[in-house]
């Protein structure tokens, strides 16, 4: 992508503002779809929390310091909305915000959208019982594979602090697969 203080001020600017957008668009759809989807697990979920993140991105660009890079504050809009999302369904449901992800888990199977077999639902199911930052911080890096400087610019947490999270998530799975 272009240099990117150039790229917002095209973003900002009324006459450029719809080809800039649909640029955005198409570089970072994917990526932040993928990154809600390893979040909220559900398609069609995944789907409106990023519908509402590129809602938030348009609606408060004006506002973006340029303190990070602008891929990682879409991250973090991303990240912010698809917890939202968890909390405010939770608690609709009147479930804590595990339960809901055991269920969601649970309909996995029956997902058109969901390709993976026993041994990735099982995977699901011991991240569920990870603390809320260490399940963040393990799909960030497992599936998504940022690098450690990008989660800490993202989550604005020290990259030994990440490490740290990992590598304590990882252990917890680990035993959590072979033990059940």
């Amino acid at each position: 992508m272009q240099e990117e203080k150039e790229f917002i001020q095209e973003l900002l600017n009324p006459m450029t503002q719809n080809q800039a957008f649909e640029k955005l668009l198409k570089e970072y759809q994917k990526p932040l779809y993928n990154h809600i989807r390893n979040m909220v697990i559900d398609h069609d979920d995944a789907d409106d929390v990023l519908q509402n993140t590129f809602v938030k991105v348009f609606q408060y660009l004006n506002r973006f310091k340029g303190e990070s890079k602008l891929f990682s504050w879409m991250y973090r809009i991303a990240t912010n909305e698809a917890l939202t999302f968890l909390n405010q369904k939770a608690k609709k449901n009147g479930i804590s915000s595990e339960a809901l992800q055991n269920k969601t888990i649970d309909n996995l199977k029956a997902d058109v959208y969901f390709d993976g077999n026993e041994i990735q639902i099982k995977l699901q199911k011991a991240i569920v019982l990870l603390p809320e930052k260490q399940q963040l911080i393990f799909k960030m890096k497992y599936f998504e594979e940022l690098k450690y400087e990008e989660i800490s610019e993202i989550l604005g947490t020290s990259v030994g602090a990440l490490k740290a999270s990992y590598h304590h998530a990882v252990k917890k799975i680990e035993a959590f697969v072979t033990t059940n």
